[in-house]
């Protein structure tokens, strides 16, 4: 089987999915030959240099030093590669329809290239369907026929930017293909490399597999955030009530609330499931109800911020307040989705002067303006009017930021608890 003894992997996008799937190849002797349209990109790593937080510039050059790990922006060299992961961004239109164009230019370069005995992979996450409506029509009107003349595989990633503990090498990897023979070759690609191999009965479940994992997360987040407002409107702290139900051994699983939802996958994943089942009359109810409590958090935390000024006579019009942590979770550089972006736009939008520092991310655009982070020194927590807390980043000094702030709101609950916390905890200085 061409598979396992092949002697090149193409990865299309090098992204947090792509570049660490490229560098585990490599890691293992199989040479890696990254696609990137980004030509910054394709530069730093032939340098040696990575651009992602996961993978250490370390690991980029010692492969490429060896010569098992290259970039390009050549789609034409995909011939050259046994194999070919498809690890694209998959994001949402403005309307919430899923916008596939980087699958289906990735699905041209790669038809372009085709030839007999390649694995083609499609990792980017996507709804149930697209490997066999998009990419399987695109690849077989080149003459050659799938189980047969090459092989089609779904393999969802599951990246967790920052995560100590699980990376793409330990994370169990769920394979699904066309035929019994493509999910076969696929197994034994991915065993050469990775710890744990799952194959599913198809493409469709492999597919549908992805987005049930993030829309359980997706759901249960929203379940607790309403929880939040719920205790808020009790006038009970809700993270004292999680705490106690997180005590039963048996039957919960430990949820906490936020400013609202982040990142590529939770927030984006299961309108992919929505607009599929749209198509087949069907109405994802949780999902869509998840999704609204999980949207009008940052709401809800600026009214907690409009709370704690309220307290000091001051309106937010005209306060000057500080967000610590605008990336979309504790520890990267990410803000996709990041809910920050939204807490600051709703307080400009009020009138308020708003600045920001993340120790990850030191500029970032908002609207089309650019923020710069600014230092975190007493000074800029005693001159703001109100500190809120959206990324509980490790590197923040929370007995300072509470001993020095004049308000205080942790979205977060990080901070020690004084015992004067007002507004169902989430106000924790005013």
């Amino acid at each position: 089987m061409a598979q396992e003894k092949a002697t090149k992997c193409g990865v299309i996008g090098l992204g947090y999915v792509g570049l660490p799937l490229a560098v585990e190849a490599a890691k293992a002797g199989i040479p890696a030959l990254g696609f990137d349209v980004k030509k910054s990109v394709v530069a730093g790593i032939n340098a040696g240099k990575s651009h992602i937080q996961d993978v250490t510039s370390e690991d980029v050059a010692k492969l490429s030093k060896k010569g098992l790990i290259e970039a390009t922006t050549e789609m034409k060299r995909l011939a050259e590669c046994d194999v070919v992961s498809i690890c694209v961004p998959t994001p949402l239109s403005k309307t919430r329809d899923p916008d596939v164009s980087f699958i289906i230019a990735a699905s041209e370069s790669v038809a372009g290239s085709l030839r007999r005995g390649q694995l083609i992979i499609l990792e980017s996450t996507t709804y149930p369907g697209t490997t066999r409506e998009i990419l399987l029509p695109a690849l077989e009107a080149t003459g050659l026929k799938v189980g047969k003349d090459f092989h089609m595989c779904f393999s969802p990633e599951r990246v967790d930017p920052g995560n100590p503990k699980w990376n793409t090498k330990n994370t169990p990897k769920v394979v699904g293909g066309i035929t019994p023979a493509c999910t076969k070759a696929a197994v034994a690609f991915y065993e050469r490399f990775l710890d744990t191999i799952v194959p599913v009965s198809s493409a469709e479940a492999a597919e549908l597999t992805k987005i049930l994992e993030n829309t359980f997360r997706a759901v249960n987040i929203g379940l607790v955030n309403e929880t939040a407002i719920i205790s808020d409107r009790l006038g009970v702290d809700v993270w004292e009530v999680i705490d106690a139900a997180s005590t039963k051994p048996f039957g919960y699983m430990k949820f906490t609330p936020g400013p609202g939802l982040g990142g590529h996958c939770i927030p984006v994943d299961p309108h992919y499931l929505s607009w599929k089942m749209r198509s087949l009359n069907y109405k994802t109810r949780f999902i869509e109800l998840a999704s609204e409590i999980n949207a009008e958090m940052p709401i809800f935390v600026v009214d907690k911020v409009r709370d704690a000024l309220n307290r000091n006579k001051k309106s937010v019009n005209g306060s000057h307040i500080l967000v610590l942590g605008v990336a979309y979770k504790r520890d990267i550089d990410d803000v996709r989705e990041s809910p920050a972006l939204d807490v600051i736009r709703l307080l400009e939008a009020d009138g308020a002067h708003v600045d920001y520092h993340d120790p990850h991310i030191p500029s970032v655009k908002e609207d089309g303006k650019l923020l710069e982070s600014v230092k975190l020194n007493d000074a800029a927590l005693r001159n703001a009017d109100a500190v809120v807390i959206i990324t509980d980043h490790s590197a923040f000094d929370y007995d300072r930021i509470l001993k020095k702030s004049k308000v205080l709101v942790d979205a977060r609950h990080v901070v020690p608890r004084t015992g004067r916390d007002v507004g169902s905890g989430w106000i924790v200085k005013s």
